[in-house]
């Protein structure tokens, strides 16, 4: 018998002599293959001793002012023999009373990566203020210089992804056609700057991910030298057709603070209320300026506008009368259709803290609002929530994640390499004789693989000519099999790409291009699309439009592609879950062969599909050396046979294990 101990936020919570703790842990279940589980308990109860009742502050009494939170998890851990065993979260789920006075709490733990997602809450990717250090004007010059960045140095291009006009290639024409990108001197035609938008390296988003939440994930996945992932981009397409602010206006991002008086709570960029616990707080946002020019001010907390103080001239207050200052991220952009100087933008606040006062005061000094498109990276980047960012790219690569107890590092493995570090234990002492099952290990017939969004123009052409999405791969072992069907579809669109052939002649052109359109060729939105930018250098000059009479001939420039390389000697990964034909390349005889499905999931997939796999339901009593040192990584062998975890459920106070286990092929 072990003696559980149960700590929160450091206080050792008295237990009931007679109640049993247990733990179910699971990191890949056969049943449901593209979710990443978590340690949980059943509900159980702790007694509403004085110990207890001081540590949950009597939370049956409602009147007690600042009494326990029950809204949030608290940090917790346990132990077993006063041996660490798991870290994780509690969560309060009531009391219950016996003649009007307290008898039980009831309770409930959560593994440690529970907490991604309350960190994360409901949270876009347009509140990762570090991104803004990308900010830049959105202009011909910088667009070009985008279009032409090389992406192993640099994290912000430009891709050939047209939101709206298609391009071709027509060397014999001799008219300024629209989208004919073949460079003539004589003929202002070609790809227009306001027809390319930026992106941003994927890299970079998942850092300001790590800096938001301050979190660290480790770099078994997530690292530079990891092609495959760091050499991919996030288009910033966050509304169809052309690039807008959401005000209509040039606006620019205020920074330049001088956060020396407290630059833990306050960045060069943002004001980062960390946390607001106090009795009262003030707080003033002061612009000061003699120029007698409209502008507007807008207040982003996490990413979303909550005040605009519409138009404006001369000095303006921002106060406690216009907005409620709370826990954040806060960014400020001013607007106007002319250039301002602001001779400078003050924050103040000032808060009460258990009789304490505290004042902090953020200046930038002399600031200028300059009558340019700024593109706010916050701003134009993909509507979408941080969880499901994250849970894709998961989706993607076949992510698996846990805490590592000694590090609280978020550990981010591929499945395949993560169960390459098992060790082994042989529970065969262990098992209890009398009861076991073995069933069938697979509830589907058919797994697709594929994105949710294939919706642009030649993806849906292709699946109206194939019958297939494009990029998608079914599974199955070619026999008829009883179940249904499972999809693993992550959020994100998946472009065809199209190699341009000169009408002329009908010659192969070394130049690619993304089409961003629907099939009736309308501007498009559709979901996050990720692609390989690739430079091409010194062979068929594209012609660049700068304004209506301007165009340049440019032999350098960022083709997008669904390959790592364009030559399958070079590299055969790519991002679809399928063998398809690569589009640059062009060949039946398709090299490309190191697909999503081929790298991340086919040993896993082949192997729960395989005849011979069973799910095998056995009843152990793990010794204390077992329960304290095991992972979800690990092999139990049971009679010489090996088996991998399938799901675990551990009796904490006998040792008493439930188990479903895969056997190993």
């Amino acid at each position: 018998m072990q003696n559980i101990q149960l700590y929160i936020e450091g206080q050792r919570v008295e237990m009931f002599k007679d109640e049993s703790v247990s733990i179910t842990q699971s990191i890949q279940n056969v049943k449901d293959i593209a979710k990443v589980f978590t340690d949980f308990t059943k509900t159980f109860s702790v007694p509403a001793s004085k110990n207890n009742n001081k540590i949950f502050k009597h939370y049956y009494n409602f009147d007690i002012v600042s009494g326990f939170d029950a809204r949030t998890k608290k940090k917790s851990n346990i132990e077993l023999n006063s041996l660490p065993f798991k870290n994780g979260k509690i969560r309060l789920e009531g009391v219950d009373l016996k003649n009007n006075v307290p008898h039980t709490y009831r309770i409930t733990f959560f593994g440690s990566t529970v907490e991604l997602k309350d960190l994360i809450g409901e949270d876009t990717l347009s509140s990762l203020s570090d991104l803004s250090v990308f900010n830049t004007v959105y202009s011909p010059a910088n667009i070009k210089t985008a279009l032409q960045a090389n992406p192993a140095s640099l994290d912000l291009i430009a891709p050939l992804i047209t939101h709206t006009k298609r391009l071709i290639y027509n060397s014999a024409s001799t008219t300024a056609d629209e989208g004919n990108v073949a460079y003539d001197a004589s003929y202002n035609r070609g790809v227009e700057w306001s027809d390319l938008k930026y992106a941003i390296r994927l890299h970079k988003v998942i850092l300001a991910i790590q800096s938001k939440y301050l979190i660290t994930f480790s770099n078994d996945f997530f690292n530079t030298s990891n092609a495959p992932y760091h050499n991919l981009f996030l288009w910033l397409h966050r509304k169809k057709g052309s690039v807008a602010s959401p005000s209509g206006l040039n606006e620019s991002f205020v920074n330049g603070w001088d956060d020396a008086s407290d630059s833990a709570t306050f960045t060069s960029m943002t004001s980062d209320i960390l946390s607001v616990q106090t009795t009262d707080l003030i707080f003033e946002l002061r612009f000061t300026t003699s120029s007698g020019t409209p502008y507007s001010v807008s207040i982003q907390r996490n990413g979303i506008e909550i005040h605009n103080s519409g138009t404006q001239t001369g000095g303006l207050l921002i106060d406690n009368s216009d907005f409620n200052l709370s826990a954040g991220s806060y960014s400020v952009y001013i607007s106007s259709t002319a250039n301002i100087t602001f001779s400078n933008i003050k924050w103040l606040v000032e808060t009460t803290s258990n009789g304490s006062t505290f004042s902090f005061s953020y200046e930038t000094g002399t600031y200028e609002h300059l009558n340019l498109f700024n593109f706010n990276i916050t701003q134009q980047i993909p509507d979408m929530k941080v969880i499901d960012f994250l849970t894709s790219i998961f989706k993607t690569f076949n992510l698996t994640a846990f805490v590592d107890k000694n590090t609280d590092v978020i550990v981010v493995k591929t499945l395949d390499s993560f169960y390459s570090t098992g060790a082994t234990f042989d529970i065969t002492k262990n098992i209890d004789v009398n009861s076991s099952s073995v069933n069938v290990a697979l509830p589907f017939r058919k797994i697709n693989f594929g994105y949710e969004d294939t919706g642009t123009l030649l993806a849906t052409v292709h699946k109206q000519l194939s019958g297939e999405p494009w990029g998608e791969k079914e599974y199955t072992n070619e026999e008829r099999l009883d179940g249904s069907i499972y999809n693993v579809n992550p959020s994100f669109s998946h472009l065809k790409y199209e190699r341009l052939v000169n009408i002329a002649g009908g010659a192969d052109i070394d130049i690619q291009v993304g089409y961003n359109v629907d099939e009736n060729e309308d501007s498009y939105l559709g979901k996050p699309l990720l692609f390989y930018p690739i430079r091409r250098s010194f062979l068929t000059p594209l012609s660049f439009i700068t304004d209506s009479t301007t165009h340049e001939s440019l032999q350098t420039y960022n083709i997008p592609s669904n390959s790592l390389s364009l030559v399958a000697a070079t590299s055969k990964v790519n991002i679809n879950f399928s063998n398809e034909i690569n589009e640059y390349a062009l060949t039946d005889s398709n090299g490309f062969t190191d697909t999503l499905f081929e790298v991340y999931y086919k040993k896993y997939i082949q192997s729960v599909f395989n005849k011979s796999n069973r799910l095998t339901k056995v009843t152990a009593y793990l010794p204390l050396s077992i329960l304290l040192n095991y992972t979800l990584a690990d092999t139990f062998i049971i009679n010489g046979s090996k088996y991998k975890i399938n799901s675990i459920t551990t009796n904490l106070e006998n040792g008493k294990s439930e188990l479903e286990l895969l056997n190993d092929l």
